[in-house]
């Protein structure tokens, strides 16, 4: 199973849109995560409209957006538990902040940063996809993969 990860898209306060890139990533995956930082809750409905969409309320959302979705969620795929929430916060402390959030997961799915990370650390995957749309942390636009099999689970950041 391959997972396309976005966080931050902060449209339309960013962009206007999604990368063209993204819809066709989509075109490959078999489902869609969103860490959060929305903005827009029509971004939110075009993702479902593509593919199954898991997504939580980031720290710029609306109400009405935090109002119909969770801060963080566990998805089971598998034999594996994936957390996902945006994060607050500094980002220099996201990792521990962030991994309090959740009990027993095997993968951490996060935003906030708009870094992207893809980091291993004491048996847990943290993975950041960064932002597709804005650079105002990081050098680079990114959005990420996670591939699941029955073995293992990995992530790629992609860089746009």
């Amino acid at each position: 199973m391959k997972i396309l990860v976005l966080s931050d898209t902060h449209i339309p306060v960013a962009a206007q849109d999604l990368p063209e890139e993204i819809y066709k990533a989509i075109e490959g995956v078999d489902m869609i995560f969103h860490a959060g930082d929305l903005i827009d809750a029509g971004v939110l409905e075009r993702l479902k409209s593509l593919k199954e969409t898991k997504a939580v309320c980031g720290n710029m959302d609306s109400k009405e957006l935090c109002a119909a979705l969770n801060s963080k969620e566990i998805i089971n795929i598998g034999k594996f538990k994936i957390g996902l929430t945006h994060g607050y916060g500094a980002p220099s402390e996201i990792m521990p902040t962030v991994r309090k959030e959740f009990d027993k997961i095997d993968v951490l799915v996060f935003g906030h940063s708009h870094a992207a990370m893809n980091v291993k650390k004491d048996g847990v995957l943290y993975f950041n996809p960064g932002s597709p749309t804005d650079k105002i942390f990081a050098s680079k636009n990114s959005y990420g993969i996670l591939e699941v099999t029955d073995k293992y689970i990995e992530g790629k950041i992609v860089e746009i």
